[in-house]
């Protein structure tokens, strides 16, 4: 898949994202980072023309074209099995990677050689930043992550200027989000590349948990820069990508969080989805199809738990 001289080989998963993933492309293509990067899409069966789009723009990229819609972590392995650099950028169709920000990431690598995985400043469109890190998923930690979330989001003058601290300098999160990632292909071999089980949602905050069990650092490098429109893939159907946000967030707490936990969430989650069902009746729109929704939602959280993946 690489060139000799290639350093670093650039994986985009797309699905649905068409006019996003061209651009996303345009802004690999302008980095000033030698030698070359690879390119290579991995497309979800995507209905919109996205790989026609991207042979006739960017006919040097690599697409590998799926037959079905196998997720971002699937599909992730399915160009991370290929990969000859040491190593790979992991970027989302819906990300804009800014000049210089490749170098910066790899930089960090070159340096830190117990580093596995790094990542970059996130920004909104506007130039704002983005919440891109955190602690390990838990109960609490999650309780206080949103609780940040929202008084940024309500331009909470503490909660502002604790962000603006923390993405001025390099630290090392527990978590990074997988919109994008600088990995280390010696690190990513040794945990088994994602878990294939997460469809959508959560799958980097477990691949960072098993990298740090195998002794492999992350670190947050805000030196590289990245504008993220945030969910663009999940807006084509919302619905599904709720559903499979709590398929996902149940996997997580099953494998990694103990049984008392993982029955604390399906009960919240039974609880969430039995009030969401009685009240979708009384809501405008397509009552039917929002309580078809919460009826999955109870089902996932009161069926079988999900499987342990092999090692």
């Amino acid at each position: 898949m690489s060139s000799p001289e290639s350093r670093v080989t650039a994986i985009v998963v797309s699905f649905n994202t068409r006019d996003d993933t061209l651009r996303c492309l345009r802004s690999l293509r302008q980095q000033d980072f030698l030698p070359p990067m690879e390119i290579v899409v991995v497309d979800n069966a995507s209905g919109d023309g996205s790989v026609d789009a991207i042979h006739a723009s960017f006919p040097g990229v690599v697409v590998l074209a799926l037959d079905a819609n196998l997720g971002y972590g699937a599909a992730n392995n399915r160009a991370l099995a290929r990969v000859q650099t040491p190593y790979a950028l992991l970027l989302n169709s819906d990300a804009e990677i800014r000049p210089g920000a490749v170098e910066a990431l790899t930089s960090h690598l070159d340096a830190h050689l117990r580093v596995g995985l790094v990542g970059p400043r996130t920004l909104y469109p506007d130039g704002t930043p983005q919440i891109s890190w955190g602690p390990r998923l838990t109960p609490f930690n999650e309780w206080r992550q949103r609780r940040w979330q929202r008084a940024v989001a309500t331009k909470d003058s503490t909660a502002c200027a604790q962000l603006a601290a923390l993405v001025r300098r390099t630290h090392a999160p527990e978590w990074l989000s997988g919109c994008c990632l600088l990995g280390r292909m010696e690190s990513l071999r040794a945990v088994g590349f994602f878990d294939e089980g997460y469809f959508l949602y959560e799958e980097d905050a477990d691949l960072c948990l098993r990298l740090r069990r195998a002794q492999w650092g992350l670190a947050f490098v805000p030196d590289a820069e990245v504008v993220h429109h945030v969910g663009r893939s999940a807006a084509t159907e919302p619905q599904r990508s709720r559903l499979e946000y709590h398929r996902s967030h149940l996997r997580y707490y099953a494998l990694h969080n103990g049984p008392i936990r993982t029955a604390a969430l399906r009960g919240w989650l039974a609880g969430h989805a039995v009030l969401g069902w009685l009240l979708a009746g009384g809501r405008a729109g397509d009552a039917a199809a929002a309580r078809r929704h919460w009826l999955a939602v109870a089902r996932l959280a009161l069926g079988p738990m999900p499987a342990r993946p092999k090692v």
